[in-house]
């Protein structure tokens, strides 16, 4: 079992929740960013949008790994960062580009 952080576009958030389930289901302890079932980010306030960056974050440093939803090859900034602290940490990085899952 790996703790393992889904990482990606909140436009990518069927898709996490997929990867959440099957990974779940694959037994490992999954972190997913928080509001998958909200309609959309712009719902949170500015303030509850940084203390969720940072919850995620540490999340990250939890984690074994990080799962990068990254379709068509897109990785915005916040899932940059993600990628740079999860290196920083030496984490395994596992992008869903390169996997069939």
């Amino acid at each position: 079992m790996k703790i393992i952080t889904i990482c990606g576009s909140y436009k990518f958030k069927k898709q996490m929740t997929e990867i959440c389930e099957k990974l779940t289901l694959e037994g490992n302890c999954v972190f997913a960013p928080n509001g998958l079932a909200r309609a959309d980010k712009e719902s949170y306030t500015q303030e509850e949008m940084l203390m969720l960056a940072q919850m995620h974050k540490e999340k990250i440093k939890l984690s074994d790994a990080v799962f990068i939803v990254d379709i068509d090859g897109y990785i915005g900034n916040s899932t940059k960062s993600e990628i740079e602290l999860a290196q920083a940490l030496d984490k395994e990085i596992i992008y869903y580009s390169k996997i069939s899952v």
